[in-house]
C-alpha cells in the first residue's frame, strides 16, 4: 500500500477512535450530571442510596461545596440570616388560632404614679407559642341506681363508653395520636416511647404495637369498602413502591423485599395493598373483576393484565415520558427543550380547560382531539428522527424509546376526557410511606405489612378528602369497636364521613 493510502487509512481509524471517545465522554458527562441532580437536586429516586452517590461523586461534592457562595456577614460579625420568613409571614396565617393568654405591659413610670397618666391608646402585637403534649386521665363515673318502690329490680347503670380496645386504658384520642405519629409524621415507636416520658408517663413500645394492630383490624372493613368502591368507579390509577420487611425465616437481622401496591383515582380515596412480590399475578389479584380505564407507569405487569382482560383500557403517564427527556437534557439541550415545550403545550391546554370549567368527559375528549393533534404529530416525528440518530443506551435514546413504545397508551387520553395526563396523584399518595420508611427502615414482620397498608389507606384518604385524620380516627374507632359484619362499614369511609359530619364553625 502506498504511503499516502497508509496515512489516509491511519487517519480514518484515528478519527473513528476519536469519535468513539467523544461519544463515550459525552455519555459519562451525562451520567455525572444525572448523578449530581439525584444527589443535590430535588425529586430524588427512592431506589438510590445517598451513601452510594456520595462515594461516586466525592470529587463533585467538593467542587459543589467550593462553588457554594458564602453567607453574607452582618455588621456585627455574625452570619446574616438567609430567610426572613418569620418577618414576612402575614398575620392572617395565625388569625384562626385561639387567644389563650393576654399580657398587658405597663411602663414602670405609670405603675409608680398611675394617677399622673391617662391612657390614649394601645399597640397590640402577638407571638405564637405551643403547649407540648401532656398525658392526662379522664375519670368516668357511672353512678348506680335502684328503684325505691321495688328493691327487687336490678340496679341501673349507664353503659360504659366504647373504646377501641375493650378493657384497656388508652382512649381513642391517644391511640389515634400514636398511630398518626408513626404513619403520618414518620416517628418510629422506639422514639415515641422515649418522647412519652416527657408527656408525663412512659408508654411502652409493646403497648403501642398492640394499639396499632387494633387500629388496623378495626379499619380493615372500611378499607375493603373503599377498594370495592374504587373497583366500581371505571377509572383507576395504580402504582407500587418497595418496602423492606424482616422475615423470621431468614438469618437474624436480614430483611426481604415487600411491596405496597396503591390503587386510587383523582379526587378519590386511596387504598394500599401489601404484597410480598411484584409479580404480574399480584395485579390480577388486586384488580380482580375490574373493568374500565387503568392508568400506570410502564411496568410490564399492567399491560400484561390489560391483554388478558378485554374490558380494561390501558392509559400511559406523560410525566414518566417527560421525565426521561429531563434526564437527557445535557445530551441535546435544544432538541430536548423543544420536546419538553411540546409536552408542556398539552398540560397548558389541560389547565385552560380546567379553569374554564370543561368537566364533561365527552367535551374534554373532543377538545383534546383538536388541540393535541398538531403537537402530537410534531412530537412523534421529532422523536422518531432523534431515536434513529441517538445511541440506544444513551439517556436520549432511552427517553425516545420509552415514548414511542408507549405511544398508544399515552395517546389513549384523546378518547377519554375524564382522565389525567399523568399518574402524579397516585405517586404523591405513596410519598408518606416513602418518607416513613427512611425512619422506621422496615416492617417488622411480613404479616405486619397489612397493618401499614390499612393505616396508610385511611391517613392518605383523609388527606385527599381534606379532613383531619385525628378527628376522623377519634370519632370512628370507638364506633368500629361495636360494629358487626352486618353493619354498613362503607358509611365510615373518609369521603362519606366528611359528607355526614357537620363542618366546624
Amino acid at each position: 500500500m502506498p504511503p499516502a493510502e497508509e496515512l489516509f487509512a491511519e487517519n480514518s481509524a484515528l478519527k473513528a477512535q476519536l469519535d468513539e471517545l467523544r461519544q463515550e465522554r459525552a455519555q459519562l458527562q451525562v451520567q455525572i450530571a444525572w448523578l449530581r441532580q439525584q444527589l443535590f437536586g430535588g425529586g430524588k429516586s427512592e431506589k438510590l442510596d445517598r451513601a452510594q452517590l456520595l462515594l461516586k461523586l466525592g470529587e463533585l461534592e467538593k467542587l459543589a461545596e467550593a462553588a457554594t457562595p458564602p453567607r453574607p456577614v452582618a455588621a456585627h460579625g455574625r452570619a446574616a440570616p438567609t430567610s426572613s420568613v418569620a418577618r414576612t409571614l402575614p398575620a392572617e396565617t395565625f388569625a384562626h388560632l385561639p387567644v389563650q393568654e393576654t399580657i398587658t405591659l405597663t411602663p414602670p413610670e405609670v405603675q409608680a404614679a398611675p394617677e399622673a397618666y391617662e391612657q390614649i391608646g394601645e399597640e397590640r402585637t402577638f407571638e405564637v407559642d405551643i403547649v407540648p403534649p401532656r398525658l392526662f386521665k379522664r375519670v368516668i363515673v357511672r353512678p348506680k341506681f335502684r328503684a325505691r318502690a321495688d328493691r327487687t329490680q336490678p340496679p341501673l347503670l349507664a353503659p360504659a363508653p366504647a373504646r377501641p380496645i375493650p378493657g384497656g386504658y388508652a382512649s381513642a384520642g391517644l391511640i389515634a395520636y400514636i398511630t398518626l405519629s408513626k404513619y403520618a409524621h414518620h416517628l418510629p415507636l422506639y422514639r415515641l416511647e422515649k418522647m412519652s416520658q416527657g408527656w408525663g408517663a412512659r408508654l411502652s413500645r409493646q403497648s403501642m404495637v398492640e394499639w396499632i394492630r387494633h387500629v388496623s383490624d378495626l379499619v380493615a372493613p372500611v378499607v375493603r369498602a373503599m377498594l370495592h368502591r374504587l373497583l366500581a368507579s371505571g377509572y383507576l390509577q395504580v402504582d407500587e413502591t418497595p418496602v423492606r420487611c424482616h422475615d423470621p425465616d431468614l438469618d437474624r437481622g436480614q430483611t426481604t423485599q415487600g411491596w405496597l401496591w396503591v390503587v386510587s383515582r383523582p379526587d378519590g380515596e386511596v387504598v394500599f395493598e401489601w404484597r410480598l412480590s411484584r409479580r404480574h399475578e399480584e395485579v390480577t389479584s388486586l384488580l380482580d373483576g375490574y373493568t374500565g380505564l387503568l392508568q400506570s407507569d410502564g411496568y410490564e405487569a399492567y399491560p400484561a393484565f390489560v391483554r388478558t382482560h378485554p374490558g380494561v383500557t390501558w392509559l400511559g403517564c406523560w410525566a414518566h415520558a417527560r421525565r426521561g427527556f429531563c434526564e437527557a437534557q445535557a445530551e441535546a439541550p435544544k432538541l430536548v427543550d423543544f420536546i419538553l415545550r411540546t409536552i408542556a403545550r398539552l398540560y397548558h391546554a389541560e389547565a385552560q380547560w380546567t379553569a374554564a370549567g370543561v368537566t364533561d368527559p365527552a367535551a374534554r375528549a373532543q377538545a383534546r382531539a383538536v388541540a393535541f393533534a398538531t403537537p402530537l404529530r410534531w412530537l412523534r416525528r421529532v422523536v422518531e428522527r432523534t431515536r434513529a440518530r441517538a445511541l440506544p443506551k444513551s439517556q436520549l435514546g432511552k427517553a425516545c424509546g420509552y415514548l414511542l413504545n408507549h405511544w398508544e397508551p399515552l395517546t389513549a387520553h384523546l378518547q377519554h376526557g375524564e382522565t389525567r395526563l399523568d399518574n402524579n396523584l397516585v405517586e404523591n399518595a405513596i410519598r408518606p410511606s416513602a418518607i416513613g420508611k427512611k425512619n422506621w427502615l422496615f416492617i417488622g414482620h411480613p404479616d405486619a405489612g397489612d397493618r401499614s397498608a390499612n393505616i396508610y389507606s385511611i391517613i392518605v384518604s383523609c388527606q385527599r378528602c381534606g379532613i383531619d385524620a385525628l378527628a376522623y380516627l377519634k370519632d370512628v374507632l370507638p364506633r368500629l369497636a361495636t360494629m358487626t359484619n352486618q353493619d354498613d362499614f362503607a358509611a365510615l369511609t373518609p369521603a362519606r364521613w366528611k359528607s355526614a359530619t357537620p363542618a366546624a364553625p
